[in-house]
């Protein structure tokens, strides 16, 4: 969960639900560690109806990690895969940083955003994944080098908040429904909202402070490039391409119990970090 902690949500939580058909783990997951779960769009009709939960991203990750480790018919390996090594046009193994080499037949290479992945905000850039953690860039190198194209997709995120700093009264409150519904159809473990969610919105101040600082947006500057409809579209970009709205919705949403940060789901952006403290404290 290297951004919004959550499972599902529109077309997402059908495919929870497929997985979980498949005999895969999300649903399991996301059925152990959700603080709150809720049916979306039960206001429309049932096509649409779709389940999200707020996962604790710790947990969540933890879980999954143990899954892994006590299945009896796989081996787990921790290191950073360097190269994909190929002989006679056929997959022979992986290197690891450390020099490590495992023989394989075929090889499954799953980066998420860490494939010379690159961080940017407002003026700075640096390489980079999510967390601070070391991005893939020799396995780049090993995937061009084998004749694959590579192209750089575009994500973004909010910074997160801290619980005291949030006047939770001026907020709307989002509780999770009253009966729950699990994502896996195995699911036996008694299920509980732990936590509430809110709901704020974006104003003319906060839109005006936004708009000011364009220029300093890597998007809007011409460091980088959006190519087509993309998940997580900054509220830059959505202030800009719907100039008509006077406020933009925004969910204020718990990261976990064990910690005091929240994320701004509806937030996302690139602005720098001066400019990003200043339109956050023009929102109720």
């Amino acid at each position: 969960m290297p951004c919004n902690p959550c499972i599902g949500g529109s077309a997402k939580g059908q495919l929870v639900c497929e997985i979980d058909a498949l005999g895969g783990e999300m649903g399991k997951a996301a059925d152990a560690t959700f603080l709150q779960s809720r049916i979306l769009n039960r206001g429309k009709g049932p096509a649409v109806h779709s389940l999200r939960v707020q996962s604790d991203r710790m947990k969540y990750h933890s879980y999954m990690k143990q899954v892994l480790e006590r299945e009896p018919l796989l081996d787990v390996k921790q290191g950073e895969v360097t190269e994909v090594c190929v002989e006679d046009g056929k997959i022979t193994g992986i290197k690891t940083r450390l020099g490590a080499f495992y023989g394989a037949k075929a090889v499954i290479i799953t980066t998420g955003t860490y494939l010379n992945g690159e961080i940017h905000i407002g003026e700075l850039s640096y390489a980079c994944g999510p967390d601070n953690v070391a991005p893939a860039i020799p396995l780049t190198d090993s995937l061009k080098a084998l004749g694959l194209d590579i192209r750089r997709f575009k994500t973004g995120t909010p910074a997160r908040v801290h619980k005291r700093s949030i006047d939770f009264s001026v907020m709307e409150e989002q509780c999770g429904d009253d009966e729950i519904i699990p994502f896996s159809f195995d699911n036996e473990l008694p299920l509980e909202n732990k936590v509430k969610c809110y709901v704020t919105y974006t104003n003319a101040e906060t839109h005006k402070v936004i708009l000011d600082n364009l220029h300093r947006s890597p998007l809007y500057s011409g460091r980088i490039h959006g190519v087509g409809p993309r998940y997580c579209p900054s509220i830059e970009d959505k202030i800009v391409r719907f100039s008509d709205k006077e406020r933009h919705q925004l969910f204020v949403e718990p990261m976990g119990l064990d910690t005091d940060e929240y994320y701004l789901q509806g937030m996302s952006t690139s602005l720098p970090e001066d400019v990003q403290i200043k339109f956050l404290r023009t929102i109720k």
